[in-house]
């Protein structure tokens, strides 16, 4: 008798389990801000939703690969930058996106909606890539693409390097230095590269390194995405950030829906979480992501740092990511013999 309860309770709790488990949503994405996002995103919609987020976190390049081996099973949303939203999509790894379901759309800046085509996911945020300097060590100030190559920054700069999101950008701006494109003249563009060695003191690869060599006096000036810039002004406040006059590179961060997900119609309920005002603004207050959504109104203090108005963001040089991934084997192998020496 006692073994016939015994296993009936087994039976109630383990039918309790089921009753009280949540649907999970597993979300690729990076590691930086995470403790931020889960306050402003991930809880909000766990909440509204009564669903479980599961984050699996690394950089591009390793989440697309693991993508790639897994064949998408286990994950059902991916962040990613550009050139790896493009390579994703060449792969065929994204489900079509149905825009009924994103009613916050109409709301965000049209060079937002569709980077990729109306079968794939939106961008939820813009960036650009400009020039850090601290303005405690370098008294010049810096304000062109071309100051990079000054003598008086020897051994004092730092670049992101050509495998991250924003390296390419690197190449691109070697090659406007003498005055040639970059995928025309690609010689000339990476001897302006060694030119430009003698000014760098490391490559990065995370952004978190960068700040580090900001905040320890290793470098006085470097190539970044915005994100990072309150970051380093926090840790550094005579840090300022400048848009170069030849203009800012632009890069977006896209959310796509994995192909084969069974949460399809969850994972663009979160796509449209994501772009919708109240996130878009609290996301933007915590210096988190630059909005996209249009009503998002922030003052100038709110706005330090972030990629903020339409203005800015019709001012900035455009970047052809698909010819910078039809290039990007060659491109790497040209940088590591510069560099890795």
């Amino acid at each position: 008798m006692r073994k016939i309860i015994f296993l009936m309770l087994l039976v109630c709790l383990s039918f309790e389990g089921v009753l009280h488990s949540k649907e999970k949503l597993v979300i690729s994405t990076w590691g930086y801000n995470g403790d931020l996002l889960k306050k402003y995103i991930y809880d909000p919609f766990e909440e509204k939703y009564g669903v479980e987020i599961v984050v699996e976190t690394g950089n591009n390049a390793a989440r697309l690969n693991k993508l790639k081996l897994r064949k998408g099973k286990g994950i059902d949303l991916i962040y990613l930058a550009s050139s790896y939203t493009m390579d994703a999509i060449e792969l065929g790894l994204f489900e079509k996106i149905n825009r009924k379901n994103l009613t916050n759309l109409s709301e965000i800046y049209p060079v937002a909606r569709s980077p990729f085509g109306a079968d794939y996911g939106p961008a939820y945020t813009v960036m650009r890539v400009g020039i850090i300097y601290d303005t405690a060590q370098i008294k010049n100030p810096i304000n062109s693409w071309n100051d990079l190559w000054r003598t008086d920054l020897r051994s004092k700069v730092s670049v992101p390097n050509i495998t991250t999101t924003a390296g390419p950008t690197i190449v691109l701006t070697a090659g406007r230095h003498k005055n040639v494109d970059a995928f025309n003249q690609p010689s000339v563009a990476f001897n302006a590269l060694k030119d430009l060695k003698n000014n760098i003191l490391k490559t990065y690869n995370r952004s978190s390194n960068l700040a580090n060599m900001f905040a320890q006096g290793e470098i006085a000036a470097g190539v970044a995405m915005n994100f990072v810039m309150p970051r380093i002004k926090k840790a550094l406040p005579s840090a300022v950030w400048v848009d170069p006059k030849e203009g800012s590179f632009v890069n977006i961060n896209t959310i796509n829906v994995v192909k084969g997900s069974p949460k399809k119609e969850l994972a663009e309920k979160y796509i449209n979480f994501v772009l919708s005002k109240k996130i878009q603004e609290d996301i933007a207050l915590v210096k988190v992501d630059s909005p996209v959504n249009m009503k998002v109104i922030l003052d100038h203090d709110q706005a330090e740092g972030l990629t903020y108005g339409g203005e800015l963001i019709d001012s900035f040089q455009d970047v052809n990511w698909g010819e910078i991934n039809k290039r990007k084997k060659s491109w790497i192998e040209k940088w590591n013999e510069i560099f890795s020496n």
